[in-house]
């Protein structure tokens, strides 16, 4: 498909720099994704060791803000020396890139409603995953802390879950003083504390589950997402479609740009 718009072919400086600009923006998210994500590690010790990297067995959201700001920055400086130098080879690699992950945005949203049901089993899975891990990293055990802080639930099921983790399972021999209890961000918060009481679930799942209810939150992380969900579904379309519109819009400008390219090249050729 060409676009063609004047009668004699030539690049419009005005699509050029606009697509550059687009691009700018990009890549400076990236930089500052990757900066981000570094400054994180070296602050854990992962840069001279990455070994912790794979001894983590749940998720470091590092690893997570450290690819987002490499695709960013890949993508950003493609898209802007492809425009500058008009180069097709890199706007072409930039344009299929985005149209890549708008596909697979729509893959996995179409996904997601039609396996519900797989859809929560993996969720399920995944978050018993990082609870094991919750005290070898504390990027993640402040992410799964603010979760259960936020939508005022605890576990993935329940608080039961906290079983999986080796120092709260009641059922293990280790001498941890959080055995049988739950993390802080489980516990309701007393609105007279003003520092929070970080020792509040221990021992609580010692007691019956009756008592539960007056000092934890007793339903888990996915009914708490569950219910969110059609609460927020206005929110969450909007953010869906303006990142597919901005999408939408790179490659159209790419698009409209490698065609001006080519038509200039074909009318020099003759």
């Amino acid at each position: 498909m060409h676009y063609y718009r004047y009668s004699t072919a030539e690049v419009s400086c005005w699509y050029k720099y606009l697509l550059f600009s687009y691009n700018i923006v990009f890549w400076l998210a990236g930089v500052a994704f990757l900066a981000a994500g570094l400054w994180a590690w070296s602050e854990k010790g992962v840069l001279s060791d990455l070994t912790k990297v794979t001894g983590l067995h749940g998720l470091d959201p590092v690893v997570l803000v450290l690819v987002v700001g490499i695709v960013m920055f890949t993508l950003g400086f493609a898209g802007c020396v492809g425009a500058l130098r008009e180069n097709i080879c890199l706007l072409k690699f930039f344009c299929g890139t985005i149209v890549f992950i708008f596909l697979l945005e729509l893959a996995v949203a179409v996904m997601a409603f039609l396996f519900q049901d797989w859809v929560r089993d993996r969720v399920k899975e995944f978050f018993e995953n990082n609870i094991k891990s919750y005290r070898d990293d504390i990027d993640l055990q402040n992410i799964i802390d603010s979760l259960q802080r936020i939508n005022h639930c605890c576990g993935a099921q329940g608080p039961e879950d906290w079983d999986f983790n080796i120092y709260f399972d009641c059922k293990s021999e280790s001498k941890s003083r959080e055995k049988c209890g739950v993390p802080f961000s489980c516990c309701i918060p007393d609105p007279a504390q003003k520092v929070v009481n970080t020792q509040c679930g221990y021992d609580i799942r010692k007691k019956s589950k009756s008592q539960w209810d007056d000092q934890i939150f007793v339903k888990g992380c996915i009914h708490a997402l569950e219910a969110w969900l059609p609460r927020n579904i206005y929110i969450v379309a909007g953010v869906f479609i303006a990142i597919s519109l901005l999408q939408i819009f790179g490659i159209f400008l790419a698009r409209t740009l490698i065609s001006d390219i080519e038509a200039v090249k074909a009318n020099n050729a003759f």
